[in-house]
């Protein structure tokens, strides 16, 4: 599987891993720290055996990409084991995730999620990966202890594999850098 992420701000990156930490912590689940899991929102997921393609296409979205202001406004649960928080979807990131999706259509075999396709998308930043239900409850408390809403600015855009995580691609407004070879 391959993911395509945005990464923020480093005043929102260093509130976000410490929300992160501080879950890990509470909770004893350390699965987002022992998988180095950045803070990111995942806008399209897919899978193909064309990675080149897919990286060819990946890089026309480079003169289009522009950095954009969200609100990270709640948090929620995707049952039975998934901690996240939520911005408010805007424009930009309902354009982005549409680009996104334009761009992969390009990349012949190609499997899109259909769980990061424009109107059926649910914009979330994971804090807490992999919880069991009583780690969950502490999860859920320590966050309702530490977060607070924040303004936030999209900064830079990725491609990577799961499993583990590691970047392909990552490129943002004034900086690229490339790790795929």
């Amino acid at each position: 599987m391959y993911l395509i992420s945005v990464y923020f701000d480093e005043k929102t990156y260093k509130t976000l891993q410490k929300l992160i930490e501080r879950v890990a912590k509470a909770s004893g689940n350390m699965f987002m720290m022992e998988h180095q899991v950045p803070p990111h929102m995942t806008i399209g997921a897919f899978e193909t055996n064309q990675l080149e393609d897919a990286i060819s296409a990946f890089h026309q979205f480079q003169k289009k990409f522009t950095s954009g202001k969200i609100r990270i406004m709640s948090m929620g649960q995707l049952l039975p084991y998934v901690l996240y928080v939520t911005p408010v979807l805007n424009e930009y990131l309902q354009g982005l995730v549409e680009d996104v999706n334009e761009i992969l259509e390009q990349v012949p075999n190609i499997r899109k999620s259909k769980y990061y396709r424009p109107y059926s998308w649910l914009p979330h930043i994971t804090i807490g990966k992999t919880l069991a239900k009583e780690e969950m409850v502490k999860a859920f408390e320590t966050m309702q202890q530490y977060f607070v809403p924040m303004e936030a600015t999209v900064m830079e855009i990725g491609l990577a594999r799961t499993n583990p995580h590691e970047d392909l691609i990552r490129f943002g407004e004034s900086k690229l850098e490339e790790t795929y070879e």
